[in-house]
C-alpha cells in the first residue's frame, strides 16, 4: 500500500460502505448504531470545532474515559483537523494528568463524565495552553465545561472547505497520534507515530488476518493503549467492520454474549478469568459431565497440535465438538469467533492449553507502541502454542549479539515527543528499534519472548508499570530503607521492603508496638499495621493499577556484599526475585484476586 493519510483511508471506508454500521453503544439498555457516513460526519463536525477553539495543526488534545463513540469522534476529528490526539487512563491521578497535558501542550481534554472533568478543572489553572474542556457524556456540573452537543455546534461556524484546506495540508509521514508509555525513570514518554505508522499496519494485519467488513468485534480495552487504537479506530476504519462498546469491563462476560464477536483480543487477565470461572462450574458438574468434558478436552489439546503440525485432527474430534466444545463457545458468546488473540503481556502455557484443549486457540501477538502495535503475530492458520507469531509481512526482526530483539519498518515510530536522548536510546542508525526485550526466532520464523532487559514490570492486565518510581514513593516513608516492587505477570503489584534500622525504635514507640530491633519490627503485627497505614497514604497518590496491595518486611537490608546492590548501589532485581522466592510467592498464593 502507498503513504496514506488517516483521512484518505476514512473518506474511502465511509463512501464504499455508507449506511452500514460502523459503531454500536448500549445507550438505556438498547444498541444505537452509528453508521459509516455519520461516523464520518460527525468526526468532520468535531474537526470545525476543534479548529473553532483555536486549534492548529500539529497542536494536542488529550482524551480520558471509557471508550465510546465520542472518545473516537472526539479523537479522529482531532486528526482530521491537523491535531495530534494523547489518551490518558482513566485511573490516572490529576497530577499525572496534568503531567501529559502539559508535556503535549494539549489545547483541548475531552473527559468521559463528571469524575474525569473534576480531574481537569482541578489542574486548569496549572495548563495555560488548554483553552477547553468537553465532557463526553451527561450535562456538566463544573463551571466552564462544555457539553458534547455544545462542543460539536461549534463547528458549525467553521465550514467544509476551511476543514479540507487542513487536511490537505497534511503529510502521510506527520505525527497523527501520541501514545503515552511508562518510562522506567518514572515520567511516561510519549511516542509518536505518523499516519504512514498507523494506516499501513492496520492495512497489512487486517490483511494478513483476513478481515472484512463482515467481522464484529468489542471495544472494552483501554484507548489509551496502542492495541485497542488498532482494534477500535484504524483496523475498522481501514476493513469498514462493526465496532460495539463494551459497558464496563464488569459487563464483558455478558457483552460477549451479546455481542457474539468474530474477533476478539482478551489479556491474559481476561482469559485467566474466563479460566477460572469455567474451572469453578466445572467442579460443579455432575460426575458423567466431568468425564466428557475431559475426554473432550483431550481431544481437543490433540487436535490444536496436529494442527500446529498441519495434520489431521483425531477421528472422533467432530463429536467433542459438537457434545462440548460448541456448547461452551456459545455459553461464552464465542460461538461466531474465529480469531481470538492474546497480547499486551506474557500468558502461561496452562492458560494456552487450556482454551487449546477447547478449540480456542489464543493467538499471541508481540509488540509496543513504539511499533504501532504488532512486530509479530500468529494467524489462524500459522501458530504455536507459546510463540508470539511471526514478524510482521513487510518488516524486518534480528536478533541482536546480546540476544536483544530488534525491529525495523514502515510500523516504527517518528520518536519520543521533547525526548531526542531517549529515542536515540531506541532508534539505532540503521533505523532498527532496540525493543529491551529478550528472544529467540525459531527456524520456521516463529518469535519466542523469553526475558526482559529493561525493569519495566507488565501486569497481568497488560499494564505497564515503572517500578521506580513507585519504590521511590515507597522509601520517602521515614522507616523503610529498600523497596522492590513486584508484579510482572501477576494480578497486582506487592512490594518488599527493608527498615532503617535507626529508625524503627522510634516508629515502634509512635504506634505502640513493643519491637526494639528491624526483626522483631518485621514479625510485629502491631508494626505491620502501622506500615500499612503508610503505604495507603502512598497509594492515593498513585493511579490505581500503580497501588501496592500486599508487601512483606524483610529482617535484613540489601547490601553489595549480599548481592542485592550493584556497586552503584542498584538493586539487581533477578537476584531479589531468587534469593527471596519465598517470601515473594507468599505475597501471590494461588488463586488470589
Amino acid at each position: 500500500m502507498g503513504k496514506k493519510r488517516v483521512s484518505e483511508v476514512f473518506a474511502e471506508t465511509a463512501k464504499k460502505l455508507g449506511a452500514r454500521t460502523a459503531l454500536k453503544v448500549k445507550r438505556n439498555g438498547a444498541w444505537v448504531a452509528t453508521s459509516w457516513e455519520g461516523y464520518y460526519a460527525l468526526s468532520r463536525r468535531a474537526g470545525r470545532a476543534l479548529m473553532a477553539l483555536g486549534m492548529q495543526k500539529g497542536e494536542s488534545v488529550v482524551l480520558i474515559g471509557f471508550n465510546s463513540p465520542e472518545w473516537v469522534i472526539g479523537d479522529v476529528g482531532a486528526i482530521l483537523a491537523g491535531g495530534v490526539p494523547a489518551g490518558i487512563y482513566t485511573t490516572n491521578s490529576p497530577a499525572q494528568c496534568r503531567y501529559i497535558a502539559a508535556h503535549c501542550d494539549a489545547r483541548v481534554a475531552f473527559t468521559e463524565n463528571e469524575t474525569q472533568s473534576k480531574k481537569f478543572v482541578e489542574i486548569r489553572g496549572e495548563l495555560p495552553k488548554l483553552v477547553a474542556i468537553v465532557q463526553m457524556s451527561g450535562t456538566p456540573k463544573q463551571e466552564g465545561v462544555l457539553s458534547w452537543e455544545e462542543f460539536l455546534a461549534k463547528g458549525d461556524t467553521i465550514t467544509d472547505a476551511d476543514l479540507d484546506a487542513r487536511i490537505e495540508a497534511q503529510s502521510p509521514d506527520d505525527v497523527c497520534t501520541l501514545i503515552y508509555t511508562s518510562g522506567t525513570t518514572g515520567d511516561p514518554k510519549a511516542v509518536m507515530l505518523s499516519h504512514d505508522n498507523v494506516t499501513w499496519t492496520a492495512d497489512i494485519s487486517t490483511s494478513h488476518m483476513r478481515f472484512g467488513p463482515d467481522d464484529v468485534s468489542l471495544s472494552y480495552l483501554p484507548l489509551s493503549h496502542i492495541a485497542e487504537q488498532m482494534l477500535t479506530l484504524h483496523g475498522p476504519m481501514r476493513i469498514g467492520s462493526t465496532v460495539y462498546f463494551g459497558e464496563s469491563l464488569e459487563a464483558l462476560p455478558d457483552n460477549l454474549r451479546e455481542v457474539r464477536p468474530t474477533f476478539f483480543l482478551g489479556v491474559p487477565r481476561v482469559w485467566e478469568k474466563i479460566q477460572a470461572k469455567m474451572v469453578a462450574a466445572g467442579a460443579a458438574a455432575p460426575p458423567i459431565r466431568k468425564k466428557l468434558v475431559a475426554w473432550a478436552k483431550k481431544m481437543g489439546l490433540e487436535s490444536g497440535y496436529a494442527d500446529q503440525r498441519n495434520e489431521a485432527k483425531p477421528f472422533l474430534y467432530p463429536i467433542a465438538k459438537k457434545l462440548v466444545f460448541d456448547k461452551v463457545r456459545e455459553r461464552l458468546g464465542m460461538d461466531r469467533l474465529r480469531v481470538a488473540v492474546t497480547g499486551a503481556a506474557p500468558i502461561s502455557k496452562d492458560t494456552l492449553e487450556f482454551f487449546l484443549s477447547l478449540g480456542i486457540p489464543l493467538l499471541e501477538v508481540y509488540g509496543m507502541s513504539e511499533c504501532t502495535g504488532p512486530a509479530s503475530f500468529s494467524a489462524p492458520d500459522s501458530y504455536r502454542t507459546g510463540k508470539a507469531g511471526r514478524i510482521v509481512p513487510g518488516t524486518e526482526l534480528k536478533i541482536a549479539e546480546d540476544g536483544e530483539i530488534c525491529f525495523r519498518g514502515r510500523h516504527i515510530f517518528k520518536g519520543y515527543l521533547k525526548d531526542e536522548g531517549a529515542t536515540s536510546g531506541a532508534l539505532d542508525g540503521e533505523g532498527w528499534l532496540h525493543s529491551g526485550d529478550i528472544g529467540t526466532l525459531d527456524p520456521d520464523g516463529f518469535v519466542q519472548v523469553t526475558d526482559r532487559k529493561k525493569d519495566l514490570l507488565i501486569t497481568a492486565g497488560g499494564e505497564n508499570i515503572a517500578p521506580q518510581v513507585i519504590e521511590g514513593a515507597l522509601k520517602s516513608l521515614p522507616v523503610v530503607g529498600q523497596a522492590v516492587v513486584l508484579g510482572d505477570r501477576q494480578k497486582y503489584l506487592a512490594a518488599l521492603l527493608t527498615l532503617d534500622p535507626e529508625r524503627v525504635v522510634k516508629e515502634a514507640e509512635e504506634c505502640g508496638s513493643p519491637a526494639r530491633d528491624v526483626a522483631s519490627a518485621s514479625t510485629d503485627p502491631v508494626f505491620y499495621a502501622h506500615i500499612e497505614k503508610q503505604i495507603a497514604g502512598v497509594n492515593a497518590t498513585l493511579a490505581r493499577v500503580q497501588t501496592i496491595k500486599k508487601f512483606k518486611i524483610l529482617q535484613n537490608d540489601f547490601t553489595i556484599d549480599g548481592g542485592e546492590l550493584t556497586p552503584t548501589m542498584k538493586i539487581k532485581r533477578k537476584v531479589v526475585n531468587e534469593k527471596y522466592k519465598a517470601e515473594i510467592d507468599a505475597l501471590y498464593p494461588a488463586g488470589s484476586e
